[in-house]
């Protein structure tokens, strides 16, 4: 199994992106991610994708994670091309139902109670925008005729998808090729995969064993208390502490055991000001990188 280790850009000021990039491009880092934080001083994580991938040669770029529903399944498939073409096999979309602050459900509009049929309908178009030369689609919520993207990527890009409730988790099995998990433990994240193998099974498919990767924040200190209540609000009853390992010996320890759960893929968020990147960049090199296999 390959362990690989990115960086995740939460929310990351414009005018702070392009050291941080270069930093992480500089160190060898493996892979960076942009979440999909609309109200946040960040940049946009299709621009900051773009941007990201034309600055650099070798990091891979990822999207944790960006909203499906009510994005336009072909404009996005347009956007996702381009990108591959230009930096080939450096493009990592994950994409999810919905943004994490409620707040900005309404900038992603669909109709009531419909948001999952939407993300299927959508995931389906999408995929074959980048598979077929032109495609005709006439679904409940999406209808085009004849339409193409021009230049596909050669290679056909995995899609991965976020979530972590059953629903979420057949999704992944049905549809998706890897699962990008936020705020579940180790024995959470082996259930999990389980859960997406048995209806990938059901489903007549495989999603591939090394497609199984993890959001994973880290504090130096005790967890903010904004981020200690956010995370409550996403899991009660859940202790914080369980869930965000506190400096490097703990990390080291906690990603130890999601990859005896099955996890390979990890994107860290550091849960620091903006002063403590270059300290934070200088520390991951030193002590989370080794852990790649």
């Amino acid at each position: 199994m390959k362990v690989r280790i990115g960086v995740g850009f939460a929310a990351v000021p414009g005018r702070e992106f392009a050291a941080r990039v270069d930093t992480a491009e500089a160190l060898g880092v493996d892979s960076l991610w942009l979440s999909e934080q609309l109200s946040a001083a960040s940049v946009d994580p299709l621009a900051g994708m773009a941007y990201a991938l034309g600055r650099t040669s070798s990091i891979k770029v990822g999207t944790g994670v960006a909203v499906l529903p009510g994005r336009n399944p072909v404009l996005l498939a347009k956007q996702l091309a381009t990108m591959a073409a230009l930096a080939p096999r450096r493009v990592l979309p994950v994409l999810g139902l919905g943004p994490a602050r409620p707040a900005e459900r309404d900038a992603f509009p669909v109709p009531a109670g419909r948001r999952g049929a939407v993300f299927d309908e959508a995931l389906q178009l999408l995929r074959r925008m980048l598979a077929e030369e032109t495609v005709t689609f006439h679904g409940e919520f999406f209808d085009v005729t004849d339409i193409g993207i021009g230049d596909r990527p050669a290679r056909p890009l995995d899609i991965w998808l976020g979530g972590a409730a059953p629903a979420a988790l057949r999704r992944i099995g049905h549809y998706g090729d890897g699962w990008l998990a936020s705020l579940v433990d180790p024995v959470e994240a082996a259930a999990g995969i389980a859960a997406i193998n048995a209806a990938a099974a059901e489903a007549g498919r495989e999603v591939d064993p090394e497609h199984h990767g993890l959001s994973l924040r880290i504090a130096f200190g005790e967890v903010p208390a904004a981020t200690a209540a956010a995370l409550r609000g996403r899991r009660p009853g859940r202790d914080p502490a369980d869930l965000v390992p506190r400096g490097w010996a703990q990390a080291r320890e906690l990603v130890a055991r999601y990859v005896d759960a099955g996890v390979s893929k990890f994107v860290v968020y550091p849960l620091i000001d903006s002063a403590g990147w270059p300290e934070f960049l200088d520390g991951f090199a030193r002590e989370l990188m080794p852990l790649e296999t």
